[in-house]
């Protein structure tokens, strides 16, 4: 497929414009050769709670379920981003890395979902089985990048938007959302490298702007663009996990100090770090990320949730 050339597109593969590529094979290779990953418990058991209820006037109730799943409600829309229910992130029920704490709200407690944001297609954030549950139970609009549509058409969806960066799509009076720019990249096969775009999005949900980060990498002042396009988020969700080591990991995710300025970049007024302790990906412990945010983040207002936790927005 190919498709029109930009910034970030040569017409056939997706880029991040003026960052060098992603480490290739032979960083993987080397990286996983000398790696000394902090061990994780084998599993942590979540009692989920109930999942917060509709707001009846302004303001957006959010609950996460764990690594990228982040559960948004205002009056009008129910929202799920980057939907991952499964027990392992892999191509196969069997193959990828296996989920260490359970989902904070159990897939059946769910709300009827209206809108699903997908980021990019990597496995523990673009997990097949969860979103043909929920194209079988909810048919819900799914906004995604560029290249994602025949994936989830072949997960049953029937209403699929498309963005390119900085495009817009309205869900009629629910929610207005906006595909932003990430540093990141795409790849479910080997031989499928960045055919697929990648992003955040900017939403305006229940009268206030959210902004849900996907998978990044940080570089100074490139998160100041989106607050200036889209405006200063209400709430941010900003990953703070996967990120060491950091020679690897810098290019595609973010460290919590990072996070902690992307937070200030964007002007937040409130953020919550998502895309940590759920699947061991990389080397830091479990509990590092969280650590790693109290003693960045000074008396900004950026928290983390427990699983299944939930907090409003006024």
């Amino acid at each position: 497929m190919s498709w029109p050339p930009s910034d970030h597109c040569d017409g056939k593969t997706f880029f991040n414009p003026g960052a060098p590529p992603v480490p290739g094979l032979g960083a993987v290779i080397k990286w996983k050769a000398t790696s000394h990953p902090v061990p994780w418990p084998k599993h942590v058991a979540v009692a989920p709670p109930a999942p917060p209820g509709a707001p009846a006037g302004e303001g957006v109730a959010v609950a996460w379920v764990g690594h990228s799943t982040v559960l948004l409600r205002s009056s009008a829309c129910t929202i799920l981003t980057d939907p991952v229910f499964s027990p392992r992130a892999g191509p196969r029920p069997w193959l990828g890395p296996k989920r260490v704490t359970d989902p904070g709200i159990a897939f059946g407690e769910v709300p009827k979902v209206d809108l699903v944001l997908l980021s990019h297609d990597h496995y523990d954030h673009c997990d097949l089985p969860t979103l043909r549950r929920l194209a079988r139970r909810d048919s819900p609009v799914v906004v995604a990048p560029l290249g994602h549509g025949s994936l989830l058409r072949g997960a049953g969806f029937r209403a699929i938007v498309e963005l390119d960066w900085w495009q817009d799509h309205s869900l009629a009076g629910k929610a207005d959302v906006t595909l932003v720019p990430a540093l990141h990249w795409c790849r479910r096969t080997p031989f499928h490298t960045n055919n697929r775009l990648w992003g955040g999005f900017s939403v305006r949900l229940g009268g206030r702007q959210v902004y849900f980060a996907g998978d990044s990498g940080y570089r100074g002042g490139y998160f100041g663009e989106i607050a200036r396009r889209c405006g200063a988020p209400d709430l941010a969700l900003i990953p703070i996990g996967a990120y060491e080591p950091r020679w690897f990991m810098a290019s595609a995710h973010m460290n919590p100090a990072e996070a902690v300025q992307v937070h200030r970049e964007l002007g937040a007024r409130r953020s919550i770090g998502i895309h940590w302790g759920t699947f061991q990906l990389t080397d830091e412990g479990r509990d590092d990320p969280v650590r790693d945010l109290a003693a960045a983040r000074g008396s900004e207002a950026f928290e983390v949730l427990p699983f299944g936790g939930s907090t409003w927005v006024p």
